[in-house]
């Protein structure tokens, strides 16, 4: 099943779910969110498929959210609070995957493009990569549940630089604090994606798949109590004026003037 700026390619027992959209560095749209929650659920019809590779066509992996795409008249805020769970709703269709899902990233990824590589069960990088968490930024806070596995993944302090200070941390930083599985060269990408894929494809599936599960039961046990009102957070957020000066600023390209207000 392809959607527009999302395709899925499927080569025996494993899916590689491509990001499409190279022209935008692969910004996410609305559309391309729910076309992305849609296939990852729909995995779970396919037990034929073992494994599951998530990358992006081009040079970067995504820039995260389309910003171009922000501001003009708000609908409802009753409206607008549950537009803003489509991101959670998102992770947890990736979380929830029965087979191991493999994340090759290369050039930047930012904001939710960096949450959807957490959401998956390894990643692979390449030395030119770049990833980040820029919602700060914009004066507002990590949303779609995503905190919980910024920690899980680089660790409490770590996870703290990243999302504290919205800046881009490179591969060999990220290796090195167990972001990434390994770093192979560019062209080295794809096939290395793959045999880590086959690597898992060739094992018992339920047991690996059951392995999969519990460990995330496990880790993040708590993850939807503590982190339900994150998309009300983020509506506080965006009716501030540090959240305006964020985006005029990104628009403007200068450094913006944060005031607290």
């Amino acid at each position: 099943m392809n959607h527009e700026h999302i395709r899925v390619e499927r080569d025996g027992a494993i899916a590689t779910v491509v990001l499409d959209r190279a022209e935008k560095r692969n910004a996410l749209t609305p559309a391309m969110l729910l076309a992305l929650r849609a296939i990852a659920e729909g995995f779970r019809d396919e037990p034929e498929i073992r494994a599951v590779v998530i990358r992006g066509e081009g040079a970067h992996f995504s820039v995260g959210a389309d910003i171009s795409q922000m501001g003009g008249a708000a609908p409802p805020t009753v409206h607008l609070r549950r537009t803003a769970e489509a991101g959670a709703l998102l992770m947890r269709a990736l979380r929830e995957i029965h087979q191991p899902t493999i994340c090759a990233i290369q050039g930047i990824a930012t904001g939710g493009a960096t949450c959807i590589a957490t959401a998956c069960d390894f990643r692979i990088g390449t030395p030119d990569t770049r990833i980040g968490y820029g919602e700060v930024k914009l004066g507002i806070n990590l949303m779609w549940h995503a905190l919980p596995l910024a920690i899980q993944t680089v660790g409490l302090s770590r996870a703290k630089t990243m999302v504290m200070t919205g800046d881009l941390f490179d591969a060999e930083t990220l290796l090195s604090w167990g972001f990434f599985e390994k770093m192979v060269p560019t062209e080295d990408l794809a096939a290395a994606a793959d045999a880590l894929a086959r690597q898992y494809a060739a094992l018992p599936p339920i047991a690996v798949q059951m392995i999969k599960r519990s460990a995330n039961a496990y880790a993040g046990a708590l993850d939807q109590a503590v982190m339900h009102a994150d998309a009300d957070q983020w509506l506080l957020a965006t009716r501030t004026a540090d959240f305006r000066e964020g985006v005029s600023s990104f628009f403007e390209k200068r450094p913006p003037d944060f005031t607290g207000d």
